[in-house]
């Protein structure tokens, strides 16, 4: 008496509503690959090639924040970067954030005793 009776619903491929329904997740999906995805991996792909590009004599700054030139191509992996006058580190290449032109200038303290 209280209670109304329970109607079973159709099913969600029943009507054709199927693919209407993941429209919405196809378009965001896309704007996301556009926005998103497709400009890290171009600079990925930059930054591989800018690393892979490093010979002796290069300028570059590590992700910490080290500026320094390139002393010695070690291997694939890795080079050798003098940070001072005979300080010399090995570095991993994936640590090398930015490489500059070949010759230019460290910017030195003015101090100089």
């Amino acid at each position: 008496m209280f209670i109304t009776p329970a109607y079973a619903q159709t099913g969600v491929g029943a009507d054709g509503n199927f693919l209407i329904q993941f429209v919405p997740f196809i378009l965001i999906f896309i704007i996301l690959y556009f926005l998103i995805i497709r400009p890290q991996q171009r600079r990925a792909k930059e930054h591989r090639a800018m690393v892979g590009a490093i010979r002796r004599g290069d300028t570059i700054t590590t992700s910490g924040g080290l500026i320094g030139k390139v002393a010695k191509v070690t291997d694939e992996n890795e080079v050798s970067v003098e940070i001072a006058t005979g300080v010399k580190v090995r570095i991993s290449r994936q640590a090398i954030s930015d490489v500059r032109a070949k010759g230019e200038p460290v910017k030195e303290s003015k101090e100089k005793k």
